[in-house]
């Protein structure tokens, strides 16, 4: 299970930043602002764009495996994907209110795409976690 948790979530954290991503090139906004903002939650009065990068990579790591264990311990055998999916809006209410909106730069991002990264990740992670599931014959 540890290792299913683990790879779910840096599966899902390496991927689900695709709707954001997207949403910001077309509306043509900074790419980047999310990756500086989850620095922030490590550097919060950090302004350099260089190292609220560096810092997003941990932060964003350890974020992403720990949400993948919660999700591989709790998501249910059947409907593994739709409970990722609703597991994923939840996770978004609680990253983007908790520690977030105390980081201006996370405050400053548009909600929408951020959910819409987290509802990503948890279908992504409960993808991963029913074919771990299926592959490991548990």
């Amino acid at each position: 299970m540890v290792r299913t948790g683990i790879r779910a979530g840096l599966v899902a954290g390496v991927l689900s930043g695709a709707p954001s991503t997207v949403h910001a090139l077309l509306t043509r906004r900074d790419p980047l602002a999310a990756s500086r903002a989850a620095g922030a939650l490590l550097l919060p009065d950090e302004v350099r764009a260089s190292r609220l990068l560096a810092a997003a990579v941990p932060v964003h790591f350890g974020i992403s495996a720990a949400w993948g264990l919660v999700l591989s311990a709790v998501l249910p055998r059947r409907a593994t994907v739709l409970s990722g999916a609703v597991a994923g809006l939840a996770i978004a209410a609680l990253d983007l209110r908790l520690p977030g909106r105390r980081t201006r730069l996370v405050r400053e991002l548009a909600a929408g795409p951020q959910v819409a990264d987290h509802l990503a990740f948890g279908v992504i992670a409960g993808a991963v976690i029913r074919a771990r599931r299926a592959h490991e014959g548990t």
